[in-house]
């Protein structure tokens, strides 16, 4: 039997299976951006794939907590728009 990796969601903290949640990477060079594929290199943090924690991710500023850093309000547009295009 496979062991599935389990990773905990940055909104609700719930331990879900990697491959149903989504991952929100920061590059090397800052960038931030969601990894579809899940092999993008850098710092991830991983959110539900609910729009509910989407949106608790915005409104607590999650991503600065989880990166140690200031992120944009325009990265959590685009997470929230590559999130709705997704489904």
């Amino acid at each position: 039997m496979k062991n599935v990796p389990l990773r905990t969601c940055a909104a609700c903290r719930e331990k879900k299976p990697k491959t149903e949640m989504l991952r929100v990477v920061r590059s090397p060079e800052g960038d931030i951006t969601i990894d579809f594929t899940g092999r993008k290199n850098g710092r991830g943090a991983y959110i539900c794939n609910s729009e509910a924690c989407v949106k608790k991710l915005r409104k607590a500023k999650l991503l600065n907590k989880a990166f140690s850093a200031p992120v944009d309000d325009a990265v959590y547009d685009g997470i929230e728009e590559a999130y709705l295009a997704k489904k």
